[in-house]
């Protein structure tokens, strides 16, 4: 159980908790995107199951994307820096948060680790939460835009089986697609009519970190959004 979220618990009092929890965490997540935005920085909270390919997914949009766009990662686990130090021999800042058995980040978590980052150095800040497909999808952590990634190896009745999280996503990347010709019982249409009826047509794209197929349109959508932010925060005149 997450003793920082309380899921599995039950009663009266443990929803009067969870809901104060919840309340404070906003308020933070609502600095810490306020701290973002006066820097004009995009941030994005990257969310699935363990084993999805989060980590290969930002190494292989670390080298896809467009130069000049600078990044930074926060990762989040319950233990070990493994993740963290593959994006550092990618030669990006990643600071690492262990959240022991808290199974999410949440924003204060996200709010101390932005105390290593050099803001005015970052355009886009990938945040990978804890591999989970439950907890996360309740915190908002100061994002602009929540991406799930679905696994091919993880079957196509994931959106139905948790449909907050996918309902929440900004972006769902149907992610390991080199694996398709080996995974018969994965049926891409089942899993898109699945996105489709939680968000609506258009909201995933399917990506192989291994082979970069599908790279470019994630590309594409990244320097979208973080123009669009950079729009509606205009570059502060000195």
């Amino acid at each position: 159980m997450c003793e920082s979220c309380g899921c599995g618990s039950h009663g009266g009092e443990t929803i009067v908790v969870r809901e104060n929890l919840l309340a404070a965490n906003d308020r933070v997540a609502a600095h810490v995107r306020k701290h973002l935005d006066a820097h004009r920085v995009l941030a994005i909270n990257l969310m699935s199951s363990p084993g999805a390919g989060k980590t290969s997914l930002l190494e292989a949009t670390i080298a896809a994307l467009p130069p000049g766009v600078r990044v930074a990662v926060i990762e989040g686990d319950l233990e070990t820096e493994n993740d963290a130090e593959r994006i550092r021999r990618r030669g990006v800042k990643a600071v690492q948060i262990t959240t022991g058995v808290a199974c999410h980040l949440d924003a204060t978590m996200v709010h101390d680790a932005l105390d290593e980052i050099d803001l005015d150095d970052v355009d886009i800040l990938f945040i990978e939460n804890v591999g989970n497909l439950v907890c996360p999808a309740d915190f908002d952590i100061g994002q602009h835009r929540n991406v799930v990634l679905l696994s091919v190896t993880e079957g196509d009745d994931k959106p139905q089986k948790y449909p907050v999280i996918f309902r929440n996503a900004d972006l769902v990347l149907i992610t390991k697609t080199d694996l398709l010709p080996y995974m018969d019982d994965f049926d891409m249409a089942r899993a898109l009519s699945a996105v489709a009826r939680l968000r609506g047509g258009g909201r995933t794209k399917q990506v192989s970190a291994k082979t970069t197929l599908g790279l470019e349109g994630w590309m594409d959508w990244l320097v979208a959004e973080l123009a669009a932010l950079r729009l509606a925060q205009p570059a502060q005149v000195a």
